[in-house]
């Protein structure tokens, strides 16, 4: 039951009940519902402009973001695992491949050189994850460019093979004892220290350690121009001229397994691992002449070696240490 309200009247010196009409009623409840619905939707716009309500709507976009995020990172990983299987392919191209064919290596400024002049990535400024959106791009373009550069370089090699089929077997391309018989790579093609004199002197080849009597391979095909004992130091040892510059030596050795004049065969046995010349151990000395120049046998360990056994001999025929001869 309402309560009545009552004013005093001073005329009557006496308290009178205020009599409200049904319509004055109707218009105070339809301004007070009014007042709230405006006051509440006001409050609704405020709540909404803070960063703590969000919409649906808005909700929605938040974990697209995140899942963008999440997308970018997995795009990043990939991109980093493809730069480094590029690189190791660069590595190859440069050291191995353009020095068989005779063919200048890229100049590595050339192979990760970016883009300059204008802004290419205006457009992707001015958003939330703008710094993260925008090297994501320049990854992936410079990663494209340098795909582009090695895709080329490739062409080049093709186009040098066809016209180099017979220089192609003609290359010392395997190594000339193989990885179950050897004992370690002794020492690489580089300066190091003379095993008799300890003086740091030019080491033009690589020195395999491995038992006595194991077999020796030829690297490639082609004639005998010398097997016997009359060069000073090189003790028993073979020559082998495989045509195109190409020549292959092979020192120390306790015998023979071809005589000179003899037609090889890549990986025909030509002699045997021994200890005869200047020798501190048994061991074979291999070299590798390119116009009648000494250059690193490493770099002709191709044929019969996965990226990570040549990975490893490079990493170990790097060494500089005491050589065996």
């Amino acid at each position: 039951m309402s309560k009545s309200k009552f004013y005093y009247d001073k005329s009557s010196l006496s308290f009178k009940e205020i009599k409200v009409s049904s319509r004055t009623k109707l218009i105070n409840v339809t301004t007070f519902i009014f007042v709230t619905f405006i006051f509440g939707v006001i409050s609704l716009f405020i709540l909404l402009s803070t960063p703590y309500l969000n919409t649906p709507k808005e909700l929605s976009q938040e974990r697209e973001l995140k899942n963008y995020e999440i997308q970018i990172d997995i795009l990043n990983n990939r991109l980093n695992k493809l730069e480094t299987v590029l690189n190791d392919l660069e590595s190859r191209d440069n050291n191995i491949y353009r020095v068989l064919f005779e063919a200048n290596p890229i100049d590595p400024d050339i192979r990760k050189a970016g883009f300059g002049g204008i802004n290419r990535y205006s457009n992707l400024e001015g958003f939330e994850n703008s710094d993260l959106i925008i090297e994501t791009t320049k990854k992936i373009d410079i990663l494209t460019k340098q795909i582009v550069i090695q895709s080329k370089s490739l062409d080049e090699i093709e186009s040098l093979a066809k016209n180099k089929q017979l220089m192609l077997a003609a290359i010392p391309s395997i190594q000339p004892i193989k990885n179950d018989d050897l004992n370690r790579i002794a020492s690489g093609f580089g300066i190091r220290t003379d095993p008799f004199d300890k003086s740091r002197k030019m080491h033009s080849g690589i020195d395999f350690s491995a038992p006595k009597n194991t077999p020796v391979y030829a690297a490639s095909n082609g004639i005998v121009k010398r097997a016997d004992n009359r060069a000073i130091g090189y003790g028993k040892h073979i020559r082998i001229d495989h045509g195109f510059g190409y020549l292959t030596l092979y020192a120390h050795l306790n015998s023979y397994n071809v005589k000179r004049g003899q037609n090889v065969k890549k990986g025909d046995i030509i002699g045997f691992v021994g200890n005869t010349g200047r020798s501190k151990g048994v061991h074979l000395h291999y070299e590798v002449h390119k116009d009648g120049k000494k250059v690193n046998p490493v770099n002709y360990f191709y044929s019969n070696l996965s990226p990570e056994e040549f990975d490893e001999i490079l990493k170990i025929s790097s060494q500089e240490n005491q050589s065996l001869d």
